[in-house]
């Protein structure tokens, strides 16, 4: 241990453990957090490479080995609750992103939240065992959280019970999707539904994107990858159009909005079951953003303690950077705002569940203030985090410009939050007719 970290730690005034079974929540989260961890760190499996000198291909290759090596473990080791799936996922990949997280989360969260009791259990066997794998495509070139100007359509024929996608326009191709550029062949597509001559707004299909055989786009479906990106290289961010391709009437998620096979059009019971999936999300990216942020200044803080520089008076020693009142000045506030974080990210999460919960028993009265709190906690939480990991970064000298930091790939992978999954344009997605 170096000594000028020992030495900080043993000024503390107060117990760590305590403070770490807080942030848990309790002492026995903490004691199993630590279970599931240590599974992934005495495991050969993940021991870490160092992908700094691979290609931009060989790093999604080895995120893809690096995924299917997790989610065969966490079945070996019975994991399946929701929390402690986090945990391992966390401990495996670290700051690095992972090609299957939309399949494991927007994808099979809306097919348990939006389908039918039938289409459940047709779709959730098929994705649990990854035979089906998912991604969620709403963003278009032209639009993302303006969701009543979304372009892609989806026309239902009466005399063939099919709908017929169709991508009009260069601005209606979907742009940016997760796994959609090599991983997924299926794909939850947002499209605005037409039948029997009329627009009835935005819903949800499940769609068939390659043959789940050879991994081959199916015809009339053009697919592929976006291209690099300014981070997320283990990602294979994809574009998705459609030219007159045909789906069951049964590929509509019908759990609230449905379509007869005459054509007749079944509308949700309430106009307020209109925004979940984005709500579902921006509740995650608000702890996301307390988990980023702390981790940016545990390296900042302990680099600031090691690290000595600029001596005061001739002769004597340099002293930690970790003195200079102004590198306090930029730290312990950031320090400060992360507990902060932690600790709403926490209650947006129970929130969630809570009001979720509701809402299966028919209650929708606390949905719009869901909607509220995490819109603005997301479009907040995202950018105070961002600037954060960039003043960490800044507050590192030098090596906090080298990726052996760790700090670049924590803002590379981090800041596009405050981009995706929108929250500063709560009118559009109240006003979008997405079934929650």
């Amino acid at each position: 241990m170096n000594p000028d970290l020992s030495r900080e730690r043993a000024t503390a005034s107060f117990s760590p453990e305590t403070i770490t079974n807080i942030l848990d929540g309790c002492p026995e989260r903490t004691r199993r957090r630590r279970e599931i961890e240590s599974l992934v760190i005495n495991d050969p499996s993940f021991q870490n490479e160092d992908p700094n000198f691979l290609s931009r291909s060989e790093r999604y290759e080895l995120a893809i080995k690096k995924s299917s090596q997790m989610v065969k473990k966490m079945r070996d080791h019975g994991i399946s609750d929701p929390e402690e799936i986090y945990w391992f996922k966390r401990t495996c990949l670290g700051s690095k992103t992972d090609p299957l997280s939309l399949h494991f989360s927007m994808f099979t969260d809306i097919l348990k939240n939006q389908c039918s009791d039938t289409q459940r259990k047709k779709w959730l066997p098929l994705a649990n065992s990854l035979q089906a794998i998912g991604t969620y495509a709403q963003t278009e070139l032209g639009h993302g959280t303006h969701l009543r100007g979304l372009e892609t359509t989806a026309t239902y024929d009466p005399s063939t019970q099919e709908f017929i996608l169709n991508s009009p326009t260069v601005s209606s191709i979907k742009w940016w999707p997760g796994g959609l550029g090599k991983t997924s062949n299926h794909a939850v597509v947002l499209a605005q539904l037409y039948t029997q001559g009329d627009c009835k707004g935005l819903h949800a299909f499940i769609v068939p994107i390659r043959q789940m055989g050879t991994h081959e786009p199916l015809p009339g479906v053009t697919v592929g990858d976006i291209g690099p990106k300014f981070g997320f290289d283990e990602i294979d961010n994809g574009f998705l159009s459609f030219s007159k391709f045909r789906i069951p009437r049964e590929n509509m998620l019908m759990k609230y909005a449905k379509v007869e096979p005459d054509g007749t059009y079944v509308k949700p019971v309430s106009d307020k079951l209109t925004y979940g999936t984005m709500v579902f999300i921006r509740s995650m990216i608000v702890g996301d953003s307390a988990r980023s942020l702390s981790r940016a200044c545990t390296i900042a803080i302990r680099y600031s303690a090691v690290r000595h520089q600029s001596e005061i008076r001739v002769g004597d020693p340099e002293p930690q950077i970790l003195n200079f009142q102004t590198q306090q000045y930029k730290l312990f506030p950031l320090l400060a705002t992360a507990y902060a974080f932690n600790f709403v990210g926490s209650y947006m999460s129970q929130t969630y569940h809570r009001i979720t919960g509701d809402i299966q028993q028919g209650n929708l009265n606390e949905l719009p203030e869901l909607h509220a709190l995490s819109a603005g906690l997301k479009a907040f939480t995202t950018w105070v985090s961002s600037a954060g990991i960039e003043e960490c970064r800044m507050a590192c000298g030098g090596h906090g410009y080298s990726r052996c930091s760790g700090i670049p790939d924590i803002y590379v992978t981090f800041t596009p939050a405050c981009t995706y999954e929108g929250g500063e344009h709560c009118d559009d997605a109240a006003d979008s007719q997405v079934p929650v």
